[in-house]
């Protein structure tokens, strides 16, 4: 079988393995998509801090269950799965209070554990979750993003009856305003200076977007929102105008939570966070929870993904992928690789 390996920076080549057999407790998959995401770029940048090539890369996908191990009793084959890409050790404080998501020797496949970037993948059946074969292979792919925006909206608590800020409409952002509209929410304003973004999420029937970098976002909160503005604000960039533009548009009281992930350290502004006894929330991946939630989610067909997929390419043509999102220069979201 096929094996996509990113060797160095920049560079992939495909090798040809065995396919593996499935330890007794785990399936073997026949991998059909690979998402690439914005962290994938990182590590074909070189700029992914915890990142060690030779990489398999590969964590957002979709499959058909190819072999069982022989203990495995809850898939057959034929079964179309997702996985959740995280090793975790079982033993530290998060992983024995249930927060194995943020596990002190966390490893996420495709960044610090080989991925699934291949034509065959045994994989643990504990780590795999069954979906609808009614559901479109692509949008199974994106259960994992999907996972990740449930995740931080179900950090913030209950949000029904409640008003919504999300700053940055990329993937990430998008799929959390969707969310948060299933869930309940009253009113959502997504907001990005990428009008290709916000295009993507009128799309996506996402009813109020801003351009900060053309209108005046605080005039815009008042008028979408009223003079209480938002109760939450989702940052979904990750860069430090972002959250000091969170901290700055924040009402007393409210809650921020962290979606975006800081390649630098920002500097904020604490003093507003104390004066207005802001609540500040970090997000950070996702349990099996979030990922149930999601395939519900996608089996009820509550969400439009179709907007959110840009390019679709061929498992050799893996690395034309990765250079058509850098050439599109932020006019790209999702980007599917088929390998069938």
């Amino acid at each position: 079988m096929l094996q996509a390996i990113m060797v160095n920076p920049g560079v992939i080549e495909f090798n040809n393995i065995s396919i593996p057999s499935p330890k007794k407790d785990e399936v073997l998959i026949h991998i059909k998509r690979i998402g690439v995401c914005g962290s994938d770029i990182h590590v074909y940048h070189g700029l992914h801090p915890y990142t060690k090539y030779p990489i398999v890369q590969g964590h957002e996908v979709s499959g058909v269950v190819e072999k069982i191990g022989a203990d495995v009793k809850d898939f057959t084959v034929g079964d179309h799965v997702v996985i959740m890409p995280q090793e975790f050790c079982g033993k530290c404080y998060p992983c024995k209070h249930g927060m194995y998501h943020i596990c002190d020797e966390l490893k996420v496949l495709g960044f610090q554990a080989n991925g699934a970037a291949q034509e065959y993948f045994a994989f643990p059946a504990s780590m795999t979750l069954k979906v609808s074969p009614k559901i479109d292979l692509d949008f199974a792919a994106m259960v994992e993003p999907l996972s990740v925006a449930v995740h931080a909206v179900n950090r913030a608590g209950s949000i029904k009856g409640k008003n919504v800020i999300v700053i940055g409409a990329g993937t990430i952002g998008n799929l959390v305003a969707q969310s948060a509209m299933q869930k309940g929410a009253a009113k959502v304003l997504i907001s990005d200076i990428s009008d290709f973004k916000l295009d993507k999420a009128k799309q996506s029937d996402i009813p109020a977007v801003v351009n900060p970098a053309k209108e005046d976002i605080a005039k815009k909160i008042l008028d979408t929102f009223g003079p209480d503005k938002a109760d939450i604000i989702f940052e979904c960039v990750g860069v430090e105008d972002s959250i000091g533009q969170a901290i700055a548009n924040a009402r007393k009281g409210s809650t921020i939570i962290v979606v975006g992930v800081f390649g630098k350290k920002p500097v904020v502004d604490i003093g507003l966070v104390q004066d207005r006894e802001l609540n500040l929330i970090g997000s950070l991946m996702y349990k099996k929870e979030d990922y149930e939630d999601s395939i519900a989610l996608l089996e009820k067909n509550k969400l439009k993904l179709q907007p959110l997929i840009t390019n679709r390419f061929s498992f050799n043509e893996y690395l034309a992928a990765y250079e058509f999102i850098e050439n599109a220069k932020g006019n790209s979201l999702k980007v599917m690789v088929h390998l069938d």
